[in-house]
């Protein structure tokens, strides 16, 4: 199982994050939410992601940081759940929605839920 987190993974393109907003579907398991979107790549990744915690909620940088890193590791770890079950390439964007700071395991169980939750979403989408 490979628990990195690449450059090519990470979602960078502001035509790509602005698409994503404009067009893109959400899930929320609060304080997380995802907002994804089906696209193809030029890179040979299949997923890219991006994190993004408030700026009102968390007026320290070094907070904001924090949370970010924090979720790029609840990810890494918990990639393989949506790696080998998704088809296609997507675009994950990962909000923090919460006005308190998170502890770690408890954000990873929010992002395994954001997992299970998408999974289930596509998998009824693909069935109708």
């Amino acid at each position: 199982m490979n628990t990195s987190f690449p450059k090519k993974e990470k979602l960078k393109s502001k035509k790509l994050i602005e698409q994503l907003f404009a067009e893109g579907k959400s899930i929320s398991a609060y304080p997380l939410k995802l907002v994804y979107l089906r696209t193809p790549f030029d890179t040979d990744a299949h997923i890219q992601v991006g994190v993004t915690v408030s700026k009102r909620n968390f007026k320290s940088a070094v907070k904001r940081n924090r949370i970010k890193r924090l979720l790029r590791e609840g990810y890494r770890l918990n990639k393989h759940l949506v790696f080998n079950s998704l088809e296609g390439d997507y675009a994950f964007m990962f909000l923090y929605l919460g006005k308190e700071m998170p502890i770690n395991h408890q954000l990873e169980k929010n992002v395994v839920q954001v997992f299970k939750k998408l999974l289930i979403k596509e998998s009824n989408e693909k069935n109708n």
